[in-house]
């Protein structure tokens, strides 16, 4: 009897990150119904999200570092069941759909784009926990959710480049101050497929291996990507391939919106001889919201995962603002506030600013600084 209480008692502490299985039923409901509904998803992950953050305000307890694998069942189990269910919306969709008498061209490329939403909002985001942990299936299973947005090589460019080199000139993904979003775009799709190949390369050269080598994994992606484009033409012919691109076009517009959040104008230290000060928490904007860090299972705890790569997201640690910079808003809001850059600036400047008088005020010429330390080219 008292295991039955605990047992329930740990999945009803794991419901609310479950909140974003409740997104595939509105995927159908938009298509079967067209007119309105197109919009549900983007109105309810953005809109919705930022009003319930406004609402339900924030959740500054830090998660259990004592928690067992058996504690952690339920939380692994939701990001576990997202693979097959964004698998079967995502290519049950493209099938019908592409055929669907009812639906205008437009509204079937509206519903694309919020199908683009989600699998660039909680697919990608699910698959950056999957990746992080030993477990093989659960490895393969972030391979997976990257290939159904053409985007596989994103893990290890964020494995072997971001978490290494992240706030220095050597990471494409933080952003830089000032820089906006439609600057920073177009230069992290060039720079992290390059850095990711050549992330690759270098670790097999170690190994005494050439780059042509089947334990390359850009092998294992390319077959990957290339089963999804063939599955979206065999279901819905040119249409199905078409719409399998917009969503993944706008999966990756979701990501790097995220990307471009997490590290802006944050620095490591550079201390000589090409090296920088360890990662700390304020290496990375946190936020505290609740209901977004349901949504997104704690991406927003940001900072400590950065700090410890290797915890689930229900253990992960909030910081203050003495421990690390926080962004106003969550993720939801914030990432529309990118897409305006003036509106950003005024945002998130001066919070820069603060960041660097606080924790290096022995900086006095940030410009001449970042000069030196040969930003990759933009």
């Amino acid at each position: 009897m008292k295991k039955s209480a605990s047992d329930m008692a740990k999945l009803q502490n794991a419901l609310p990150f479950a909140i974003s299985l409740g997104l595939i039923p509105l995927a159908w409901i938009s298509a079967i119904y067209g007119g309105w509904a197109i919009i549900l998803l983007p109105l309810v992950t953005w809109y919705l999200f930022s009003a319930l953050d406004a609402a339900v305000g924030l959740n500054l307890d830090d998660g259990d570092l004592d928690a067992t694998d058996d504690d952690l069942f339920w939380y692994r189990a939701i990001t576990m069941a997202w693979v097959p269910l964004q698998f079967f919306t995502l290519f049950g969709l493209i099938w019908y759909v592409s055929d669907a008498a009812h639906l205008s061209a437009f509204e079937k490329i509206c519903v694309f784009f919020g199908v683009g939403v989600i699998t660039g909002t909680i697919g990608i985001n699910y698959s950056h926990e999957l990746m992080h942990q030993k477990d093989k299936v659960e490895r393969w299973c972030a391979d997976a959710l990257l290939a159904m947005v053409l985007y596989s090589h994103f893990r290890s460019e964020h494995m072997l480049v971001h978490h290494r080199y992240v706030a220095t000139p050597r990471d494409p993904v933080t952003a830089r101050m000032g820089e906006s979003f439609y600057r920073y775009y177009p230069r992290v799709l060039r720079q992290c497929f390059k850095s990711a190949w050549n992330a690759e390369k270098a670790m097999l050269a170690r190994k005494n291996l050439e780059w042509s080598h089947t334990s390359n994994p850009f092998f294992k992606y390319g077959a990957l990507q290339g089963v999804c484009l063939l599955l979206a033409i065999t279901l819905g012919g040119w249409w199905g391939l078409g719409l399998f691109l917009i969503q993944a076009g706008t999966a990756i517009w979701q990501l790097e919106l995220v990307n471009y959040i997490e590290h802006y104008g944050l620095t490591r230290k550079h201390l000589g001889d090409g090296k920088y000060e360890h990662v700390q928490p304020r290496h990375s904007w946190n936020t505290a919201h609740k209901a977004s860090n349901w949504l997104l299972i704690n991406l927003q705890r940001h900072s400590d995962h950065h700090f410890k790569p290797d915890r689930r997201f229900p253990v992960l640690q909030n910081y203050t603002q003495s421990d690390a910079p926080q962004l106003p808003y969550g993720y939801p809001m914030m990432t529309m506030a990118a897409m305006l850059p003036p509106l950003w600036r005024r945002v998130m400047n001066p919070r820069v600013r603060k960041w660097r008088e606080m924790y290096y005020p022995e900086i006095t010429d940030w410009h001449a600084y970042n000069k030196a330390q040969n930003p990759l080219p933009r």
